[in-house]
């Protein structure tokens, strides 16, 4: 599993959870500031992740941008 693949799983979660524009999804998106997500579309986000990759996400990470989020998931499959 790469880190692309990852992003782009991801980066598919949140345009169809959270109905956002594909093009403003990159590595360095921010959450809040970049997409104007509150803490339940992110949490809804997390949500599918966890359920995908079979994985806890610490949503006390500070977490700020998708690639956070992306090289997080990608530490956890890793540890396993």
């Amino acid at each position: 599993m790469t880190k692309e693949e990852v992003f782009n799983k991801i980066k598919d979660i949140i345009v169809d959870q959270l109905d956002v524009d594909a093009d403003k999804v990159k590595e360095n998106t921010n959450f809040k500031n970049d997409l104007d997500l509150d803490s339940l579309d992110i949490f809804e986000v997390i949500d599918k992740i966890e359920d995908l990759y079979d994985i806890e996400i610490d949503t006390d990470e500070s977490m700020e941008t998708v690639g956070e989020l992306v090289d997080y998931v990608l530490k956890q499959k890793t540890d396993k």
